[in-house]
């Protein structure tokens, strides 16, 4: 039967030990009861997929974190695998908020649906559930890291100041999940502006430097040259410009916003 405070389900993309996700863990426990179900595996760049190569195996450790230990869940899958094993398999009722971060790095403009931490929420409102993405501003170079040089303790708290507004003010009915990203600098003082998605790019793909196809070659990415021209109104430019904490509300509807019956004809004419 489930208890007065809220069912919290936490995941990640950056791995069942990164210590976002336990700053994450430790901030949301202060509201509400934590389930963290997050991939074993480091799987940023995921974005929502759910790839069948994924064993889905579910492994139960312990985890000390602050001194108290958790029963956190280990998923051989995804992000958005880890929400499905999480809301099917390990929570025994229905969570009242789904979150997924903190993230090693800001997932800001056209590539929020290559993020993990994003897909995972993005899964987590597409069955129903009000759904949180929280990233923290950090330096390529840290991204696939769980170095301990970066500080999520703000980012921590945005988490769960956000959470708890999720859970007493209820999104409207088109928002679908909320988008945060937190400066690498911010305070708990810091101002926090809700902006829309940029259209532009926020990294660029860089191609391999190798001598022949044959070689290992993944495709990096470095930041755009124009990043920091983005309106005002953007979460690039609230978050770089302004250094404010970025807020977009997401819609999973990606229908373009035409006229369709005019479009159609359109395209019959």
């Amino acid at each position: 039967m489930k208890k007065n405070k809220p069912h919290i389900l936490l995941t990640n993309d950056d791995g069942i030990r990164s210590p976002g996700l336990w700053a994450a863990a430790s901030e949301l426990s202060k509201i509400g009861y934590v389930t963290v179900a997050a991939p074993r595996e480091q799987s940023t760049g995921m974005g929502r997929s759910l790839p069948s190569t994924s064993d889905g195996v579910i492994r139960k450790e312990q985890v000390q974190v602050n001194g108290q230990e958790w029963s956190v869940y280990a998923i051989g899958g995804t992000p958005a695998q880890a929400v499905l094993h999480g809301v099917l398999e390990i929570v025994p009722h229905k969570p009242d908020l789904i979150v997924s971060g903190i993230n090693y790095g800001e997932n800001v403009g056209l590539g929020i649906t290559i993020s993990g931490t994003v897909g995972a929420a993005m899964e987590a409102a597409s069955l129903g559930f009000p759904a949180l993405a929280i990233s923290l501003q950090t330096e390529p170079e840290f991204h696939l890291s769980h170095s301990d040089e970066i500080d999520f303790a703000v980012a921590g708290h945005f988490t769960a100041y956000f959470a708890k507004m999720i859970l007493e003010k209820k999104l409207p009915e088109n928002v679908h999940l909320l988008k945060v990203e937190v400066p690498s600098h911010a305070t708990p003082e810091t101002e926090w502006r809700v902006g829309r998605l940029s259209r532009n790019r926020y990294y660029d793909p860089v191609p391999s430097k190798r001598d022949s196809w044959e070689q290992p070659g993944p495709i990096s990415y470095r930041h755009s040259a124009g990043i920091d021209e983005d309106p005002e109104d953007t979460d690039a430019h609230i978050l770089r410009t302004k250094k404010m904490v970025a807020v977009t509300p997401i819609n999973l509807d990606m229908t373009a916003p035409v006229v369709l019956a005019d479009f159609e004809k359109s395209l019959r004419n």
